[in-house]
């Protein structure tokens, strides 16, 4: 099992938060099917502010790439994506098209 750390923002907007918070309490069954049949045990997402931090536990052969292509050939993912995209916003050092950024392990006790 390997451990993932990602970071994303939203929007600065109360009501857009609670809006994104409301879609979380009701994820689409074909979005949780999407990431369990990812290699994705456990996906845990926590926010402070606009910031949310996503926490991954992932089974050995999960790879990046792969939920990539998949997730960019089902449709209703990219439907997801694209209305979740309407409360988030890139962090200020994001790349062109990069939501959810991979967080460096800094220190560890």
């Amino acid at each position: 099992m390997k451990t993932y750390i990602l970071a994303c923002d939203l929007k600065d907007d109360p009501k857009l938060i609670a809006e994104y918070e409301a879609y979380h309490q009701n994820v689409w069954p074909e979005i949780l099917k999407s990431i369990t049949d990812s290699g994705i045990v456990s996906m845990q997402i926590y926010r402070t502010g606009n910031r949310m931090t996503m926490l991954m536990q992932t089974q050995g052969d999960f790879s990046f790439e792969a939920k990539g292509k998949a997730d960019a050939e089902n449709p209703k993912v990219q439907e997801w994506e694209q209305l979740m995209w309407n409360y988030q916003q890139a962090l200020p050092h994001a790349k062109p098209g990069e939501k959810w950024i991979l967080m460096d392990k800094i220190f560890e006790l």
